[in-house]
């Protein structure tokens, strides 16, 4: 299969192409969905080197589990479900080593997107640190929860066929991850007048919510490879 048939082809039709022995076909579904598992993965466990590890345990995941995908939900479902999996597991096993699992400023500072590092004001910069550390606070449930639907930008419905749960569940953790937020943040809130990173919006509890992330849904991954690497994962 040549390129732009690949490019052409479907999720579903990809993944069965791959189980069928198409040795190019799970690449193109990574090509595709990388970005966005990256972004997850890194919102969610706060360590480039730890989210690089989640995503490459459930890509692998999903290579050796492919032939059990009975098309109940889209591929990229499935796909932000193995991987959020993979992160949850990381975070609480890190959650067993050490109390706080951000606290570094420089592994904050990753956290940036590089064009908001570049030319965001040090005010953002050093409320986004700031939110980003409350977060790394939470239980690994209801951290999944708000980055998936308040930084990434899920409806929650979304966001309940990505971690498996019914919707209630979902709302129920965002809800309780908020209220331990809101003591960590709330003075911030002076600063921002009610708007802006600590705003309302879709799925948001006003003056609560984790703001979404720069260019949510469309997060670039780790440019090298090689930032995506070993071991494996369950499915």
């Amino acid at each position: 299969m040549d390129d732009a048939e690949l490019r052409s082809t479907g999720d579903q039709d990809l993944l069965a192409r791959h189980v069928a022995g198409d040795p190019d076909a799970f690449g193109e579904l990574v090509r595709r969905h990388r970005d966005r598992l990256w972004a997850v993965a890194l919102r969610t466990l706060g360590d480039r080197e730890e989210a690089a590890d989640a995503v490459q345990d459930a890509l692998v995941s999903a290579f050796r589990a492919a032939h059990t995908f009975r098309g109940q939900s889209a591929v990229t479902t499935w796909l932000h479900r193995i991987t959020v999996n993979a992160c949850v597991d990381r975070a609480r096993k890190a959650a067993t080593r050490r109390t706080s699992p951000v606290e570094d400023t420089e592994r904050l500072e990753q956290l940036l997107e590089p064009h908001e590092s570049a030319e965001a004001p040090a005010e953002r910069q050093d409320l986004h640190r700031e939110l980003l550390a409350a977060l790394a606070k939470l239980p690994p449930d209801q951290r999944a929860a708000l980055v998936l639907v308040d930084m990434q930008g899920y409806p929650v419905a979304e966001a309940a066929g990505i971690l498996d749960v019914p919707t209630g569940t979902v709302k129920s953790r965002c809800a309780r991850g908020r209220a331990r937020l809101l003591p960590m943040l709330t003075h911030l809130r002076g600063d921002t007048g009610g708007k802006g990173e600590l705003g309302g919006g879709r799925n948001r509890t006003p003056g609560t919510s984790v703001p979404p992330a720069s260019g949510a849904r469309r997060d670039a991954g780790p440019n090298d490879p090689a930032a995506v690497k070993g071991g494996g994962g369950r499915a």
